[in-house]
């Protein structure tokens, strides 16, 4: 089938001979063109062509590829922001589903990101559309989250003519930055295969199957409690492949072979990577933050092409959807991108290394970076702390000029570059998995709710995905339980508040203190139980103000280690209930100022609750325990055991803005 959309402005003959990027072009597309992999199973393809008085042009055209679970054809999604953008101004654009999603072959073979066809699939297409008339040969690829993995996974294959890749919010290791943080479940996993499992095609012409679906996303504040979860038992077994998938998830505690998959573990194999430019986008407040900068990171490191690292105060689709505020809190209008900045931004970069252009992507700064805070802390009319914050570039990432500074654990919840007195006793709590610390903005995506149809609409008249809400504020938010949030109780204390919650904080700070990379806890702990977790939270402390009289707990970063797990990934070592152990938290990057007049602090739990699985305490097998034991838990402060946080400051007469 074709269709074809009319150019923004009429033209004439001779624009087709000038490479310059305005929008002259019509659109004519090419839909569900099935495309033959190298196995025979053929993807449902949609070519999008410029086109002059409703005729698809000859070409030959640049050509941006977009591969994709989420349904090629989705207006908002692919079509008006990447085909109705790049085609009038001169591309050819390429959106393929992937293989056993929407309209392309391999029914059963699609398991959410573990598919092990999915670099060569990605290599068969790249190569299929070189050969086309209408085609230069001249491929860049972009796309965000999943669609960034497709991108990643086909350039460790290094396609000739894969010339330029821009990956945004972009998983590089399944295991430590979608699935098992810390060694941990991390429990909107489960909400991705809802996701993905609401729309398979396996249930494609199941009425009863579609609704079990809706029904169960309908209730799934539910669904995070019911641990363990069991084959067969949750709406996933109608879809075997995404069930198995989230059994190798649950299951599979211990980095083993299944995890090192190329498919899975793109970051074992890096040096295989195609050596292209590339731009790596991603946000602070994004479960992917660290692997979109170790990923540029690598790439900077050992390419000789150029390329680039843009992060910005976002959440997972913070910057497409041009806000420029995260959870609730406020940055100011520099923060918003939006898909016209966006688009802008990508067509220069294409416009380069496709058509050749003097974009000026050469001379721009190889790190830009949004560091949050300086706000004065007011309400803005929409309700939310403002916190403020401005661009800056640098020349690297990490930033040369760090002073990675340890801050101690200290007696009484205190804060300090100095350690702690010896003799002093450990800090203690009881941490009990019936009630866990509930999880009060995070680093998540796709931790999806299906509102309920409200009253006189009809389920047919409203599309499914429109209806979707994270059952977590994505992002920052005022550390004090509240009516709604999952896992809050009455009285609704702030986190500080509860018992099993160890807080650690400075003096109020005198000066400005800027942070900027990834930030590490070091803790030296015992537990009564052989196996428990432990989590760290970086805190930005507001003073009270006459728009929030106590105050403000912004949340910065966090992570949780589980315990069997202190001595690496790749296997279990039971605690020795009561003896001194050291584990390390990496929380991941950030970038904040802390102002004079705030305090800095540190959060030390067991438990963040659903962004992580609950641990029972009991050391069973993963996803497969019997029944919970309150764990007593402490963290030394002592001066022998010197639990600290290494806190990456930038020099404050350094800083410079963009």
């Amino acid at each position: 089938m074709t269709t074809t959309r009319p150019a923004s402005r009429p033209a004439s003959a001779d624009i087709l001979d000038d490479a310059s990027s305005l929008p002259r072009f019509g659109i004519h597309v090419f839909r569900d063109v099935m495309v033959p992999m190298r196995d025979g199973t053929r993807l449902a393809t949609d070519i999008h062509l410029p086109a002059l008085n409703g005729e698809a042009l000859a070409g030959p055209f640049p050509t941006i590829l977009g591969r994709t679970s989420y349904d090629k054809s989705d207006p908002t999604m692919w079509v008006r922001p990447v085909a109705d953008y790049f085609v009038p101004r001169g591309y050819a654009v390429v959106l393929q589903d992937l293989r056993g999603r929407y309209g392309s072959e391999g029914t059963g073979q699609y398991f959410h990101v573990a598919n092990v066809n999915e670099g060569r699939d990605g290599f068969d297409t790249v190569a299929w559309v070189a050969r086309q008339t209408w085609s230069t040969g001249r491929i860049g690829t972009l796309g965000s989250s999943h669609n960034g993995i497709v991108q990643l996974c086909m350039a460790l294959l290094r396609p000739e003519h894969l010339l330029a890749i821009w990956p945004d919010v972009t998983p590089t290791n399944t295991y430590a930055h979608v699935c098992r943080d810390g060694g941990a479940m991390a429990m909107h996993t489960l909400g991705h295969l809802f996701l993905h499992g609401h729309d398979s095609q396996e249930i494609r012409d199941k009425p009863t199957e579609q609704q079990a679906f809706v029904e169960a996303m309908e209730d799934f504040r539910e669904w995070v409690w019911r641990t363990p979860f069991k084959p067969g038992q949750t709406p996933l077994a109608v879809v075997p492949n995404l069930e198995k998938t989230l059994f190798d998830y649950y299951y599979r505690g211990a980095y083993d072979e299944w995890w090192s998959q190329e498919c899975l573990d793109r970051e074992r194999f890096y040096d295989k990577h195609k050596d292209i430019p590339g731009t790596y986008s991603g946000g602070w407040y994004d479960p992917l933050s660290t692997s979109t900068t170790t990923y540029y990171t690598a790439m900077a490191r050992q390419n000789t092409s150029p390329q680039r690292l843009v992060m910005g105060p976002w959440t997972h689709q913070g910057m497409t959807r041009g806000l420029s505020y995260a959870g609730d809190v406020e940055f100011g209008p520099d923060a918003r991108w939006g898909i016209d900045r966006y688009n802008a931004e990508r067509l220069r970069w294409f416009d380069h290394w496709l058509k050749g252009l003097d974009t000026g992507v050469e001379d721009d700064p190889p790190v830009r970076i949004f560091v949050m805070g300086g706000g004065d802390g007011h309400r803005t009319p929409d309700g939310r702390l403002f916190h403020g914050g401005h661009w800056r570039d640098e020349q690297e990432w990490p930033i040369a000029r760090t002073r990675y500074t340890r801050y101690y654990l200290r007696a009484g919840g205190l804060l300090s570059t100095e350690r702690g007195e010896p003799g002093t006793p450990p800090a203690r709590y009881a941490f009990d998995p019936s009630h866990p610390v509930p999880t009060l903005g995070a680093n998540v995506c796709a931790f999806y709710e299906m509102v309920p149809v409200g009253e006189g609409m009809n389920a047919d008249m409203v599309v499914p995905r429109a209806r979707m809400r994270s059952i977590v504020t994505e992002g920052p938010t005022h550390q004090k339980e509240e009516p709604g949030v999952v896992g809050a109780r009455p009285p609704y204390p702030t986190l500080a508040e509860r018992p099993d919650v160890l807080v650690f904080q400075t003096p109020v700070l005198t000066q400005d203190i800027e942070i900027t990379d990834h930030v590490v806890a070091e803790l030296w702990v015992a537990s009564s139980a052989i196996d428990t977790d432990f989590t760290a939270k970086l805190v930005d402390v507001y003073p009270g103000n006459p728009d929030f009289p106590s105050g403000y707990h912004m949340n910065l970063v966090d992570s949780v280690i589980r315990a069997r797990f202190r001595d690496g990934f790749d296997s279990e070592h039971f605690l020795t209930p009561g003896e001194v152990c050291r584990v390390t938290i990496q929380l991941g990057p950030v970038s904040n100022l802390f102002k004079a007049g705030h305090h800095l602090r540190l959060d030390i739990s067991s438990s963040n609750f659903p962004r992580f699985d609950v641990n029972p305490n009991t050391g069973e097998p993963m996803g497969r325990h019997t029944h919970s034991v309150v764990a007593h838990n402490c963290v030394c402060v002592d001066r022998t055991h010197s639990s600290h946080i290494v806190l990456p400051i930038v020099p404050p007469s350094s800083s410079h803005r963009a």
